[in-house]
């Protein structure tokens, strides 16, 4: 996690860049394992000779696969608050998949604050997260994140 910080401090970095992950590797192990516990293993995914006929040139990632990541990418920078004694994954207002994700590319988030703001005592923060994949200017995705920081 990144820095702690009080709700007014937050509430001020409205609009502001939380940070960038590590850049990530989308390999065919991560999206079998995806794809076995979702039970979702459509041929895009998982069979490298019928993903390339239908035009993807190999496997790419499942969507969800690579929504799931957010949490993990955000971690090291997701904001910390003062007094928080839980964060708790509170949905989406808006995801968008731009671009598939193919097997082995490499993917990162960039995410910037988009609203912070006082729901029933404790604070619902939503920030626009991007993941980029290495080497493209198309997002494969783009999403709204909220979670809610509860305080006791």
């Amino acid at each position: 996690m990144s820095k702690t910080r009080t709700k007014e401090q937050l509430l001020e970095f409205v609009g502001e860049e939380l940070g960038t992950s590590k850049w990530f590797l989308v390999d065919q192990k991560r999206i079998d394992q995806f794809a076995d516990v979702t039970e979702d293993h459509q041929y895009i995914h998982v069979d490298p000779e019928r993903a390339r006929e239908a035009g993807f040139g190999g496997t790419i990632a499942h969507g969800m696969l690579t929504l799931s990541l957010i949490v993990g990418f955000c971690r090291d920078f997701a904001p910390a608050l003062e007094g928080s004694t839980m964060v708790i994954n509170y949905g989406f207002d808006k995801v968008r998949f731009a671009a598939p994700v193919k097997v082995n590319d490499r993917i990162r988030a960039v995410a910037v604050l988009a609203e912070a703001r006082e729901r029933g005592g404790h604070l619902l923060v939503k920030a626009k997260v991007t993941i980029e994949i290495e080497g493209e200017t198309k997002p494969a995705l783009v999403a709204e994140w909220l979670t809610m920081h509860i305080f006791a």
